[in-house]
């Protein structure tokens, strides 16, 4: 036997010494990046200083397309740590800090990219520091943007609303138009999760408005494909898939490759819904292959998913098993809990349709506790669907019957008919802004399109009311065959539906309410405007709250207070809404500028207002109220049972509260007025009884005001954002799994 020699054929890199890093096959790059690595690296090797050369690199790590732009990436960040390692120049230095945290920022993406979380948060972090530090505001709104996505992909909505609205106040506040469209898109996407169809459009069309003014191609591209997304959810697929196509033509114009496997993997699944099935693995198979190429881990677990879908429409129950199988590892790897969700349902209706019902019924309940932990509707649904077929299946009709009525409140969240109708009026009310005319040719159209919708709520409505009668015969034959009481049965489901109902106009009533409560409180901008070394700590027990913080300032003086009314959940509210309003005519009706006097006639308002009905209400509130003046750095304060903290390196000084409510009380006096002059480095606390109040800790005793003093003490050396951090999280360890028994408040200013 002969054996041939192995010819091994080596791969052409370019130059390591000129193109800085190792492996780079120029050959395969784009003429644009060929372009720009050129440009870039002809700057950078004619720079005189290291500062000079980390400028001309970021161009690179900014623009360029082709995946190697990470290793350029790293290379500058080594770059920058070496410059500053050695700089002593002051001004040089805030440059390099700029140049380094906007690195962080893109490494903490690519390792986002990569599924590793952790990695991308520590990075995330650590140049939201350096660009708090040096004053970047653009920097910091972006840093909050891209950690409000990695708590939106770990499935933490409330966390990744918080940071993306931060961000997105921050960008207006800068007018930077670039950063709105962003922040927008990504709030729309974390409503359109919600299922909450109107106020994503919104987001998007917006967003969508301004990068088509800005002449962002590619930002235009993401929005028609988001666009594209609610369409094809709503059932509208002609419209869907135009908005998909616009968007690919637009991203194969500028060569982005990430963008490119989205717009492919979408129009895959539209041809899957309609039953092209060829024509949709075509698409999945090209997406999957570019998103492999750039190492995009989400999208090739996403693109898995669907690729194993298709095979189990075909009945390839094995392959379909293999590809679900594959993307459920990478969703776990990356922390991805709506994919998890996903693929867990999917591999459980593989299941069922194999007869293995215990499997099967074991992934559909981690698939529906996972997605009513991140409160999906859609996932939601789909697991209930998976479980209520299994119930049936095993013959336990009320396990099914609970199912389904899941399934039917979900869909009435996602499909009713008003979300439709917002849906419309969303697209007209944005090609009127646009200002597009449209022929009779196109009205008639759009009047054959809603027309098709009507039939397909009139469908979806019919089908709704003969499942449900369905379900109602179901239940009745269970009842029989248990030789239940039937009318006994029929009265307590008419009790539960009307109990039902009657919960529903409550939770209804009281989130509107807290609407009404949060206009009231003063927003974030105005707080760090005037407090401008400042936290607030502010965490209801209820929906809405008994305590509230308040802020105005007249002059250069800034009026701060945290107050605490009776009760909490909506009785609190009701009297917050009164004292709020009170405090706000002492000051703008009444011209009162001495905290001891604003009490006093807020104290007789309140009164006022409670005694002109017949009843005999003795509500109020306590409260810490404080007259800032940071040019003179004197304070006044007055206080109704809440005192005010003062520190000083390890030094705390407690000015006491009289000792009345503001209300009616037995023996009301007049309110004593503090005058205190403040040094640099004080550090001042006012707060409601809800933090010390708390029961907690190994004994569930009450946290109480020493150790609430010592903690204050021993985080003097923090920031006050790291104060803020540390409080909340002690809080919570006290609590532990114990019910939060009253509302909290606790306001912190640095002099």
């Amino acid at each position: 036997m002969f054996l041939l020699p192995f010819q091994v054929i080596a791969q052409p890199f370019a130059d390591k010494e000129y193109y800085l890093i190792d492996s780079l096959a120029t050959e395969e790059l784009t003429d644009s990046d060929k372009q720009l690595l050129n440009n870039s690296l002809e700057l950078y090797h004619t720079a005189k200083d290291d500062t000079s050369k980390i400028n001309a690199l970021n161009d690179i790590c900014e623009n360029m397309m082709d995946a190697s732009w990470i290793k350029y990436q790293f290379f500058q960040y080594h770059l920058i740590n070496k410059a500053l390692s050695t700089s002593t120049d002051n001004q040089v230095k805030r440059v390099l800090n700029t140049s380094l945290s906007s690195a962080l920022n893109n490494i903490g993406y690519i390792y986002s990219a990569q599924g590793n979380s952790p990695e991308a948060l520590k990075y995330y972090h650590k140049g939201l520091a350096i660009q708090k530090d040096i004053d970047d505001k653009k920097g910091i709104a972006t840093s909050l943007n891209n950690i409000g996505l990695i708590y939106f992909n770990q499935g933490d909505i409330t966390k990744a609303l918080e940071y993306c609205k931060k961000s997105l106040v921050i960008r207006k506040e800068i007018d930077d138009k670039e950063g709105i469209a962003n922040s927008l898109i990504n709030i729309g996407r974390i409503y359109d999760n919600q299922g909450s169809v109107s106020t994503t459009l919104k987001y998007y069309h917006k967003s969508l408005s301004i990068r088509e003014d800005l002449g962002d191609k590619e930002g235009v591209a993401n929005s028609l494909n988001n666009i594209g997304v609610i369409y094809d959810k709503q059932g509208d697929i002609n419209i869907a898939l135009d908005y998909y196509n616009k968007s690919l033509a637009i991203r194969e114009d500028i060569g982005d490759k990430e963008g490119i496997a989205t717009s492919l993997n979408n129009i895959g699944v539209i041809y899957k819904n309609q039953g092209d099935l060829p024509k949709a693995l075509k698409y999945l198979l090209r997406g999957l292959s570019i998103q492999e190429d750039i190492g995009d881990k989400l999208g090739i677990a996403t693109s898995l998913n669907n690729i194993g879908l298709i095979y189990f429409i075909q009945g390839n129950i094995t392959k379909a098993l293999e590809f679900y199988q594959k993307g459920l590892t990478i969703h776990e790897e990356i922390g991805n809990k709506n994919g998890i969700a996903t693929s867990l349902n999917n591999i459980g209706s593989l299941q069922f349709k194999q007869g293995n019902l215990s499997a099967a019924k074991q992934n559909g309940l981690k698939s529906l506790a996972l997605a009513q932990e991140i409160g999906y509707p859609n996932k939601i649904i789909g697991a209930a669907e998976l479980l209520s077929n299994i119930y049936e299946k095993q013959g336990k009709g009320m396990e099914a019957f609970e199912m389904s009525k899941l399934i039917v409140t979900m869909r009435d969240s996602v499909n009713n008919q008003a979300t439709q109708k917002a849906s419309a009026k969303q697209q007209a009310k944005y090609e009127y802004e646009k200002r597009k005319a449209i022929d009779d040719a196109e009205h008639k159209k759009l009047l054959i399109i809603e027309q098709e919708k009507k039939e397909k709520q009139q469908i979806l409505t019919t089908a709704i009311t003969v499942c449900l009668g369905l379900v109602v015969v179901f239940l009745i034959f269970v009842f029989n065959r248990l030789k239940a009481t039937k009318n006994q049965k029929i009265i307590i489901e008419h009790a539960h539906h009307e109990l039902g109902e009657k919960n529903k106009r409550i939770l209804d009533s009281i989130t509107y309410a807290k609407r009404i409560q949060s206009a009231i409180l003063p927003p974030n901008n105005l707080v760090d405007k005037h407090l401008k070394d400042s936290f607030i700590i502010y965490k209801p027990k209820d929906i809405v709250a008994g305590d509230f913080y308040w802020l105005e300032k007249i002059g250069d003086t800034v009026f701060y207070a945290a107050a605490d009314c009776t009760g909490h959940g909506v009785p609190g509210a009701m009297v917050s809404v009164v004292c709020h309003g009170a405090l706000n005519r002492s000051i703008r009706e009444f011209k009162l500028t001495e905290p001891a006097e604003i009490l006093n006639k807020v104290r007789a308002l309140v009164i006022e207002t409670f005694n002109a009905g017949r009843d005999d209400i003795k509500d109020g509130m306590d409260i810490a109220l404080c007259a800032l003046n940071y040019k003179t750095n004197n304070l006044n304060f007055s206080g109704a049972n809440n005192s005010l903290y003062i520190i000083n390196g390890q030094e705390i000084k407690e000015i006491k509260a009289d000792k009345q409510p503001i209300g009616r009380y037995a023996t009301s006096e007049p309110f004593t007025n503090h005058d205190i002059s403040l040094k640099e480095g004080d550090t001042i606390y006012i707060f409601t009884d809800g933090y010390v109040d708390q029961f907690g800790g190994p004994k569930e005793k009450k946290f109480m005001h020493k150790p609430f003093r010592k903690l204050l003490i021993s985080i003097q050396d923090k920031s006050m954002e790291e104060q803020k951090v540390i409080l909340t999280e002690a809080f919570e360890s006290w609590r532990g799994d114990l019910e939060q028994i009253d509302d909290v408040c606790v306001i912190g200013v640095r002099i």
